[in-house]
């Protein structure tokens, strides 16, 4: 199979992934929390048992727009998730909330990810230009593709780094919920599911970089071998 067949394959997976995580979202969106509380409710929660009073909650437009942002301390839940008082709206809120209590905390992945950002806003923004500049001109200056691999390697860094913090975050989120007694039993286990099929769509959007920088990397080789 070659390179090609392997994207082709790669996205079919992600396409999947992506679907079945929406999918079960809506489904699991349709049961009810226990105890009634909404996704706001939960965050604001789970802020006070970590003693952090500096971080704000507000609405994000649009459908699983969910993020939390450390340069602002704000967790942004959809409008679903914000106002919503099912198991789907606690599980996005409370691991949206572990963004807060890893920042809060120092977490290592975090810090790591938050020093790559400037790096990778400048690879980001020169990496893809080189990279199509230097496959014009690989014949002349292999060189040029040399700067965009460099430059695109950043980003796959930043995806894979991202893999625990995504995964830790929903770690956090779990414990808390059960330890907390507000989802235990099956509705603990459909909490874990749809934060487990969350985590897939970034599992394979990183092998999907790391796919795409071999693929630069082997053009490079092969073109240096040609000299």
């Amino acid at each position: 199979m070659g390179i090609w067949g392997f994207f082709i394959i790669l996205s079919i997976i992600s396409y999947i992934v992506s679907i079945i995580f929406q999918n079960k979202f809506r489904k699991y969106s349709q049961l009810a929390m226990p105890y009634g509380m909404s996704g706001a409710e939960i965050s604001r929660s789970m802020l006070a048992d970590y003693g952090i009073r500096d971080v704000k909650i507000t609405v994000a437009q649009g459908f699983l727009t969910d993020h939390y942002n450390p340069a602002t301390k704000t967790i942004a839940l959809s409008n679903n998730n914000y106002y919503g008082r099912s198991i789907a709206a606690a599980a996005v809120a409370a691991h949206e909330t572990g963004h807060a209590v890893q920042h809060h905390s120092g977490y290592f992945w975090v810090r790591v990810r938050s020093g790559l950002v400037p790096l990778v806003q400048i690879g980001s923004q020169f990496g893809s230009w080189l990279l199509l500049l230097g496959m014009f001109m690989l014949n002349v200056s292999p060189t040029i593709l040399l700067l965009g691999i460099a430059g695109y390697s950043l980003t796959v860094i930043f995806s894979l780094v991202t893999l625990p913090v995504e995964i830790d975050a929903s770690r956090r989120a779990l414990h808390w919920l059960n330890q907390t007694g507000l989802l235990q039993g099956q509705d603990y286990i459909i909490a874990r599911d749809a934060l487990r099929w969350a985590a897939m769509t970034y599992v394979v959007a990183a092998l999907t970089s790391l796919a795409v920088l071999i693929y630069y990397i082997l053009i490079f080789l092969g073109a240096s071998r040609d000299e």
